[in-house]
């Protein structure tokens, strides 16, 4: 697995569209993975999530793939866009700039995700996803609003994937719009709530804890939805 981080410019017309609309980054992250078809909802092993910085409001895109990414085409000459059949304006100034960023940052940058766990290991997470349940009269999945019902379903989640919810703290967002895939009708236009789950968990089982890391949790995964990451509690 490969986990990559693009630092953003938020004044490029391509980055407000899609942070607007997350099809679209659906498309750019696919771009730069040679076996992923945009069109798939939810590409095998791909993973993405949009995070702001807290007080810049830089916007920081995280992916996880199973292929090594290859990001060149945000900064390659128009002949080589031309062959990938991708619109040089298209990415102009999609990532935030050199003079911008932190001494001896990369941007973009990657690197092959190891995750080595321990049981009783108590990690910080943090997932943005959409929690829904399926209603049996109708097998339709929506969203569960309530707190308390949130709160359900990331500790049963957790426990299925093999760690125990020690606390978390809840964030509802306002509703992810996506398109129906290949629709590019409005009226087509889906609506996914999403809350954020930033936390604390204690690993119970470390190898089923990786697979569904790198599996995801919940649905919309095309839509930046399901990635969980991990980093030292405290």
């Amino acid at each position: 697995m490969y986990l990559s981080r693009l630092i953003l410019n938020p004044r490029s017309r391509q980055v407000r569209n899609e942070l607007a609309d997350p099809w679209e980054m659906h498309r750019t992250v696919c771009t730069a993975l040679p076996d992923a078809n945009y069109k798939d909802n939810e590409p095998t092993g791909t993973l993405f999530r949009v995070d702001l910085h807290p007080r810049t409001r830089v916007p920081t895109l995280l992916v996880q793939s199973r292929q090594k990414p290859d990001w060149s085409f945000l900064t390659k000459t128009s002949e080589f866009l031309e062959n990938l059949e991708v619109s040089e304006a298209r990415f102009k100034n999609y990532l935030l700039g050199e003079n911008e960023l932190p001494l001896e940052v990369k941007n973009p940058d990657y690197r092959e995700l190891n995750l080595q766990l321990t049981n009783g290991q108590a990690l910080a997470f943090r997932l943005r996803a959409n929690p829904t349940k399926r209603l049996k009269e109708s097998a339709k999945r929506i969203g569960l609003l309530r707190e308390e019902d949130q709160h359900a379903w990331i500790q049963r989640k957790l426990e299925i994937a093999g760690a125990a919810l020690i606390n978390v703290n809840i964030v509802n967002e306002q509703f992810t719009h996506g398109k129906l895939f290949k629709e590019k009708d409005k009226a087509l236009r889906l609506n996914f709530l999403s809350v954020q789950f930033d936390g604390v968990l204690q690993v119970k089982d470390a190898n089923s804890l990786v697979n569904s890391i790198f599996t995801g949790f919940g649905s919309a995964k095309g839509l930046g939805f399901g990635l969980l990451s991990l980093a030292r509690a405290g």
